[in-house]
This record gives structure tokens, C-alpha cells and sequence, in this order.
């Protein structure tokens, strides 16, 4: 893939955040674009936005990606509309923060369902389109958080990880069976979105300043410049992408001291991360 001027571009997630981003960087450099999110309202400004951005073509649909008869539902449809699909983004994702000991079933099979179940179903319903394409290419994000852990996000990292084992050994499928499909895994850093207000607390969690924390010291770049990182290491479909200063330190990081970097984490963590409320 040269460019991704007339390629038909799938995103799901894009209501907000780096999705929307992603959404109008692509309808701005010519794309085609099928965009989803689970809030009608947030997905219908991205609408009027990329219209704004002089879209060629959009389809929009609100769906939970959770939802995989709804997810083979909109890939036939989308196909059907646009004659073929060219690329996937699996952007959707939502965070549960909190230590596990006090986390419901409930809201990890949530982030389960959203997070690696999502980009399951959006890879299987649209890979016959891809690779029928003849330039296909399957982007989905995993984190910093599927290279290094973190205390209080054993969920997300539960999730993010798999989303990265997945995501590469399907690359390895790609290249063995000589299909023309790229895959890449993006692991963003600390990125200007709404996932960590929007996302759930386990109840001894001040989730006040925790996202006050996110939003004032965590997320360091915008979700436009990330939407850049990332479409770019996708059209040139390299395995691996890292956006952001904090990814690259922090799996560098990780690389250098091996396990050893859970020690120093979980010394540094408390005194950063703010204290849970007394019940």
C-alpha cells in the first residue's frame, strides 16, 4: 500500500479519540471510509467532521464490537457498499482500573469482549476482504501496556497483551501462506483521549484524581499526532509501531532490566498513582 487515497478504510472506535483522529487523517488524504463506535452521538460528529474534511465516501454504523454477529452483520455490509476493503483499523477500546483482588467478573469480561474480543472479530469478519482485496491490511492497537505491566491494570494489560501475541502470529499466518495483507500492532503511550474518564473503577479507586492524573502528567501527546504515527507505520505496514516518547522509553526500559522492571515498578508506582479511598 502506497497511500491511502481511494482504499477502503474500516475503524472502529471512531466516535472519539484517536479514532476520530485516524478517521480524518484518512478522509483528508483521500480514503474511503466505514467508521463505527458504540455512542451514536460521538460517532455522528466524526460523521460531520470527516464530511467537513471532504470524505469521499463514508459509511457510518453504531456497533459494540463486542457484538460479533453484529460485527459479520457490517463487514458483509460494508463490503457489499464500497466492492472491497483495503484496511482495518480494530482501534475500539475501553480501560477497568483497579487491583485485581477487588475487580468483578464482570467488568473483566467486559474489557475482555471490548478490547481483545473486538479486534478478534473485526480481523476474522474482514480478512476474506483483505486478502481478496490484493492490498489488504490489519492494524489493530494493543498499548505500552501489552509490553510492559502495570500495577492496577491487570485487565487492560490482560487484554492488551493478547491483543499483541494475536496480532503477531497472525502476521507470521500472513507471511507464510503468502497472503497480500500486512498486519500491524501499535502500542501507543500516553495519548490526549477520553479512554481513562470514560472507563471503569473498581470501588476503593479515587477515580477523580485518577483521571486528573491521566489527563494533567500521563497523556503527553495529542490523539491527532498519534492518528499520524500510527496510519503512517500502517500504510507502510511495519510489524510494530510505538507512538509516543513514553513508549519507547518505557519498553526500552523494560527490554534492559528484563523482569527486573516489575521490581522497580512496583517500588516507583505508589508514590505516584493516587492513594485509594478508605472505605
Amino acid at each position: 500500500m502506497k497511500s491511502l487515497n481511494d482504499k477502503v478504510v474500516v475503524i472502529t472506535g471512531a466516535g472519539s479519540g484517536m479514532g476520530r483522529e485516524m478517521a480524518l487523517k484518512a478522509a483528508r488524504e483521500g480514503a474511503l471510509l466505514a467508521i463505527s463506535d458504540w455512542n451514536a452521538e460521538g460517532l455522528a460528529e466524526t460523521v460531520d467532521l470527516c464530511k467537513a474534511a471532504g470524505a469521499k465516501e463514508l459509511r457510518s454504523d453504531v456497533i459494540d464490537v463486542s457484538d460479533r454477529a453484529a460485527m459479520a452483520t457490517w463487514a458483509t455490509a460494508v463490503a457489499e457498499q464500497f466492492g472491497r476493503v483495503n484496511m482495518v483499523v480494530n482501534n475500539a477500546g475501553v480501560t477497568v482500573t483497579g487491583d485485581f483482588e477487588e475487580m468483578a467478573y464482570e467488568d473483566f469480561d467486559w474489557i475482555v469482549g471490548v478490547n481483545f474480543l473486538g479486534v478478534v472479530n473485526g480481523t476474522k469478519e474482514f480478512l476474506p476482504h483483505l486478502i481478496a482485496s490484493g492490498d489488504g491490511a490489519v492494524v489493530n492497537i494493543s498499548s505500552l501496556f501489552g509490553l510492559i505491566s502495570m500495577p492496577g491494570q491487570t485487565a487492560y494489560n490482560a487484554t492488551k497483551y493478547a491483543v499483541r501475541g494475536f496480532t503477531e502470529a497472525l502476521r507470521e499466518e500472513m507471511l507464510i501462506n503468502k497472503h497480500p495483507v500486512t498486519v500491524t500492532c501499535i502500542h501507543p503511550g500516553g495519548i490526549k483521549t477520553g479512554i481513562a474518564r470514560n472507563g471503569r473503577k473498581t470501588s476503593s479507586q479515587d477515580a477523580a484524581k485518577i483521571d486528573e492524573l491521566f489527563d494533567k502528567k500521563l497523556a503527553r501527546m495529542t490523539a491527532e499526532k498519534a492518528a499520524g504515527i500510527i496510519l503512517d507505520g500502517a500504510v507502510k505496514g511495519k510489524a510494530r509501531v510505538l507512538v509516543g516518547i513514553d513508549a519507547h522509553l518505557l519498553h526500552n526500559f523494560a527490554k534492559f532490566t528484563g523482569s527486573g522492571y516489575q521490581d522497580v515498578i512496583a517500588r516507583l508506582a505508589p508514590m505516584t498513582m493516587p492513594k485509594p479511598k478508605k472505605h
